[in-house]
């Protein structure tokens, strides 16, 4: 059996993030440290619907990781694409319909096409509580029907369903509930599906969107940074966010000719059951457990890891145990490597921490971890970790090191753990590697054509500029982009770009990046039936 046998690929990546709309913004400002944090105004809380008690009041969290122009409204979102009525659209869980977008953006990254996908695509997914219902409409309709919190439109047990509906996708479609770690359990079941060959492409992820209404606690930090690791810390802070990978058998990826971002070597999920202080406390032997599993079914040794996203709580008992439970769990692998404090010839383990640059994005925030290590394993580069100053003494650290810059990976086979942990005690790990080599291909040459294929000028000029930010940091080959772009649906909207560069496509896509459709270069775009000839 080849290693590559039971291994998952992740051949597609979506979605939105506090300050970055898209995955590739997410990217640069993570390498750029980026404190995608913001602290609302008085204004801004009002247009919210907080009321002048709580603003007033000294204990609410201004800072939050927001999503621009989301909120809570449905402005932006495409219900004719989605074949969403105007009935259901006033009623659903923006959760919901940030989903469903993402998992077409997922899809649409992997050149997975599901009217004309020969097999089975599944969906596995977690959301946060939905507080739409919570925070506006509950409030505006004194007296409605309490059942009404469990329609298809409101629940998070209908996530995946609505993808599945509104996306045509016929394999499991499973919701997954565990909290801060709902979306790396859904990773894990999603690879787990692929491997028992329930479906031949799986999405999973998970949604947040919540809004400033928190009040300090020991788990929400004052001004809603989170200081993972660093002797100030005081907790985290809540944010929105959503994000989708799309999953392969690696086997079948590479027969495809599929791009490949990183590949999935081992996976665990467990509960800390009754070992720990209470129902809302960490349990160390639990997390513990579940890295060791997923480094076991990865076959590896704790020096193959070069990289741990980890949980990152921000919280004093909650580093503290999640630290210990690591030392514990690659003790039963060799151990960590002293290193030698952060000099270039560190051999150790780097510790990631995306909340502190997004704060807790709660049922998105292992995906979104995920995300982070699949592209820092791809890229060879380990962003920093925003708010470290002065380490934790109470923690030891020896062979870790936290990056207040960004790294490089040391020599041999990039590899990162990525860890999850959900309030109530279900952990989940995940090892992330770079995809294995695939023989010489000579550079591209030539004209490629880049297809690009929309439903209005608008979307057009969205993808357009979303196809350069793409561009411009991924590192992908020019003529796989245009093989991607070519698989993806054909819509009445559509637009060629030629060029023989990575540069010349970027500046040839200049004419599209107006926001004024009227000032786009008529040549640039064509309106047409799908399936026919692009000007």
């Amino acid at each position: 059996m080849s290693e590559h046998d039971d291994a998952i690929a992740v051949v597609g990546l979506a979605g939105r993030f506090p300050g970055a709309p898209d995955v590739a913004a997410l990217w640069r400002n993570l390498l750029d440290g980026v404190d995608s944090v913001h602290d609302h105004t008085d204004d801004e809380l009002r247009a919210l619907g907080v009321g002048e008690a709580a603003i007033a009041d000294p204990a609410l969290v201004r800072g939050h990781g927001r999503l621009d122009g989301v909120s809570l409204s449905r402005a932006g979102f495409d219900a004719e694409f989605f074949g969403v009525p105007d009935a259901e659209l006033a009623t659903m869980d923006p959760q919901q319909r940030l989903f469903v977008e993402q998992c077409w953006v997922a899809l649409a990254d992997a050149a997975v096409d599901p009217a004309g996908f020969d097999g089975v695509v599944g969906v596995f997914a977690g959301a946060s509580v939905n507080r739409s219902y919570l925070y506006r409409l509950a409030a505006a309709e004194p007296g409605a029907d309490p059942e009404r919190f469990l329609a298809p439109g409101w629940s998070a047990d209908y996530l995946p369903a609505q993808a599945a509906y509104r996306l045509g996708l016929t394999g499991p479609a499973v919701a997954v509930q565990t909290a801060c770690s709902s979306s790396l359990v859904a990773v894990c079941l999603a690879a787990q599906g692929l491997l028992d060959f329930r479906c031949d492409v799986a999405l999973a992820g998970g949604v947040s969107v919540t809004e400033p209404r928190f009040r300090r606690s020991e788990l929400i930090s004052p001004d809603r940074r989170c200081r993972a690791f660093d002797a100030s810390t005081a907790g985290s802070g809540y944010g929105s966010g959503v994000a989708v990978v799309a999953l392969k058998r690696l086997p079948d990826a590479l027969a495809d000719g599929d791009q490949v971002y990183a590949v999935l070597r081992g996976w665990a999920v467990n509960n800390d059951g009754a070992a720990r202080a209470g129902f809302a406390a960490p349990g160390l032997d639990g997390q513990a457990a579940v890295v060791a599993e997923a480094l076991a079914g990865a076959e590896l040794s704790a020096s193959d890891i070069g990289l741990v996203e980890t949980h990152g709580s921000g919280t004093l008992v909650g580093d503290a145990i999640e630290l210990a439970a690591l030392r514990q769990a690659l003790a039963q692998f060799g151990g960590i490597d002293a290193g030698s404090d952060g000099s270039t010839s560190f051999n150790g383990i780097v510790l990631g921490a995306v909340k502190t640059n997004l704060g807790n994005l709660d049922a998105a925030a292992g995906v979104t971890g995920l995300v982070k290590a699949v592209l820092a394993v791809r890229h060879g580069t380990i962003p920093a970790n925003l708010h470290f100053e002065r380490p934790n003494p109470e923690l030891d650290l020896t062979g870790l090191q936290i990056p207040v810059k960004p790294v490089e990976f040391g020599p041999g086979v990039r590899r990162a753990g990525v860890s999850s942990f959900g309030l109530g005690g279900t952990n989940a790990h995940v090892i992330v590697a770079e995809p294995p080599a695939r023989p010489a291909r000579p550079e591209p040459s030539g004209v490629h054509r880049l297809v690009l294929s929309a439903r209005s000028t608008e979307a057009l000029l969205a993808m357009a500029a979303g196809l350069r930010r793409h561009l411009s940091i991924s590192g992908a080959r020019l003529d796989d982009v245009a093989f991607t772009l070519a698989g993806r649906p054909a819509f009445d909207v559509r637009a060629v770009v030629e060029a023989e560069t990575i540069d010349a496509a970027t500046a040839a896509l200049a004419p599209l990046y107006s926001v004024e459709p009227e000032r786009v270069p008529p040549a640039a775009v064509a309106h047409g039936s799908p399936g026919g000839k692009t000007g």
